[in-house]
């Protein structure tokens, strides 16, 4: 057999290729400047092709499980061409941030050919002050953020001297692509080992019947508070709306020590932070276009990564999700932020992320078709209004080819009738989002941008002022 199990999609993998449709792309990437001059094309091709064998994925394509007898498999393009993945373009000139966002969402807009492996990566040459960028497009299915990460820095290095990749001694060749029979015999036996799965852990259980109980008695209560989060929807609001395929796209700079010194006056967390600044631009928003905020609690999407220590480095997504509350009812800033504190606090400590993950466990044993409508469903505009997503990047200084990545902004994806997204991104001690809309339903987006900003400026003011009444005032006297 060519392939094995490790080759199938996953659940949640195979979620994210469901839920993609003609204005639903489920790409997400990353806009990362670097100081220039840019390197010429040649060494960018080289340096990608001489750390392709660390990401065995990029030179893969899916093929579908004929009969429906599993999820599509991941398997070796034979026809892979490195030109075509990774691409070359120039703003005109002078190159504004204003050409760079637009070159953003215009890539954005495209949908990944399902035919050939799921990324692309493009060099844009061109940007003013002598800099130039890199635009990373990866569909959902191949990677989540944190692994993300790891893959990032597959081709950056860590000092202004490229690293050298201990390379296989072997060229690369495409293992041979299975046939209809193989896939047919690989997937019912991947249904077989879903069912020895299940079996052992029943007799696991049988073993262990306290531990058994202890555990089924939280998941159970998981899913319970997942249903009941079905039952209380998310409110409709002019986020929620049929959507197009073209994109806009926007950033917000900070910096993290901003964010760190409103979280040490207030309590709580750097996420916290985050979504109350979100909260605090949506409101804004919402009541620029006349929708009155009193009474409205809007609901984020926020992943939560599951991958542990050990796997690091590893493709595919260890992802579940909790539904954090924006309260934009709340005129104050400072309750706002103490409003998301506790209540994430109090989401952290229930059973909510536990019945997601449950759910994605028990979608591993679903077929195909059972496995499409479960996966609309965890991305229904019932349960959340918008995607907030948070990764902490590293806070050291990355390089290219000598050429130090200076700003790095996420991109995240919009599922179907969700009209923002927001992705954050922590690096070198700065802390950037993202912005990602529709085109048409928010004509607008610069307005949210300016309105995170200055919520992140006035609760900086706020966090100051708060810290300098705690100090004692410096004593008269002195010895």
């Amino acid at each position: 057999m060519a392939h094995h199990e490790s080759d199938r999609l996953t659940a949640v993998d195979a979620g994210f290729l469901h839920q993609e449709g003609p204005t639903s792309h489920m790409h997400i990437g990353g806009l990362i400047v670097f100081e220039g001059p840019p390197p010429p094309f040649d060494e960018v091709l080289d340096t990608v092709r001489g750390r392709l064998h660390l990401l065995p994925r990029y030179r893969q394509r899916l093929e579908p499980a004929p009969l429906q007898t599993g999820n599509p498999v991941w398997i070796d393009d034979p026809g892979f061409n490195l030109e075509y993945h990774v691409r070359r373009t120039a703003l005109p000139c002078p190159g504004r941030r204003t050409q760079l966002r637009e070159a953003t969402a215009q890539i954005f807009s495209q949908r990944l050919d399902r035919s050939k492996p799921l990324w692309e990566l493009w060099v844009i040459e061109g940007l003013e002050n002598d800099h130039w960028a890199l635009i990373s497009k990866t569909h959902h299915a191949l990677i989540d953020g944190l692994s993300g990460i790891d893959i990032g820095t597959a081709l950056l290095d860590l000092g202004p001297e490229p690293m050298e990749i201990p390379h296989p001694d072997e060229a690369w060749r495409a293992r041979p692509v299975p046939t209809s029979t193989e896939l047919l015999t690989d997937g019912a036996l991947g249904l077989v080992r879903s069912g020895l799965v299940g079996a052992a852990r029943t007799l696991d259980a049988l073993a262990r019947p306290k531990a058994a109980l202890a555990r089924a008695k939280e998941v159970t209560e998981g899913v319970g508070e997942m249903a009941w989060a079905l039952l209380n929807p998310a409110p409709s609001t002019p986020l929620n709306v049929t959507i197009g395929s073209h994109r806009r796209y926007r950033a917000v700079e900070s910096d993290l020590a901003t964010f760190k010194r409103i979280k040490d006056a207030f309590g709580g967390t750097v996420n916290d932070v985050v979504l109350a600044v979100v909260t605090s631009g949506l409101r804004a928003w919402l009541e620029r276009r006349g929708v009155r905020p009193q009474g409205l609690e809007l609901r984020a999407l926020v992943p939560v990564s599951i991958r542990t220590a050990d796997q690091h480095g590893q493709l595919g997504n260890r992802l579940t999700a909790m539904r954090g509350p924006l309260p934009v009812f709340l005129e104050d800033p400072v309750e706002r932020m103490e409003f998301i504190r506790e209540a994430m606090k109090d989401l952290k400590d229930s059973k909510q992320a536990l019945g997601a993950e449950t759910i994605a466990n028990v979608q591993s044993f679903a077929p195909p078709t059972i496995l499409a409508q479960a996966s609309r469903l965890t991305f229904s505009t019932r349960l959340f209004n918008l995607l907030v997503t948070n990764v902490p990047g590293p806070q050291f200084p990355l390089y290219f080819r000598g050429r130090e990545m200076v700003r790095a902004f996420p991109i995240a994806f919009l599922p179907k009738d969700h009209a923002l997204a927001v992705a954050i991104m922590s690096y070198n001690g700065a802390i950037n989002f993202g912005l990602i809309a529709d085109h048409d339903a928010i004509p607008d987006l610069k307005l949210i941008a300016d309105a995170i900003a200055d919520a992140i400026d006035e609760l900086d003011t706020l966090a100051r002022k708060r810290t300098e009444q705690r100090e004692p005032a410096p004593s008269a006297e002195r010895a």
